[in-house]
């Protein structure tokens, strides 16, 4: 899969139907809202709600600075619920 597949735009994550971010070279789509990562398996996203992972703060800030590029400011924390 990569950034410019059209299915991208009408993918979705499973638990609060937001847009997913593409993350390369993990091979993953990821949820910021959530902090939840969806493997892509032989090209194939795995979007069953028990196939994501949570993420940790560092991973976190790490995949936004990634997304939002190098000169980025940095995101302003989140609180889960």
């Amino acid at each position: 899969m990569s950034a410019d597949d059209p299915l991208l735009k009408i993918l979705a994550c499973p638990l609060d139907k937001g847009p997913l971010t593409l993350l390369q070279p993990e091979e993953a789509l990821y949820n910021p809202r959530l902090r939840r990562r969806y493997p892509i398996v032989d090209g194939i996203p795995q979007l069953l709600p028990s196939s994501g992972e949570p993420v940790g703060d560092e991973e976190h800030a790490q995949f936004l600075k990634r997304v939002d590029g190098p000169d980025a400011p940095d995101a302003p924390e989140d609180h889960p619920s």
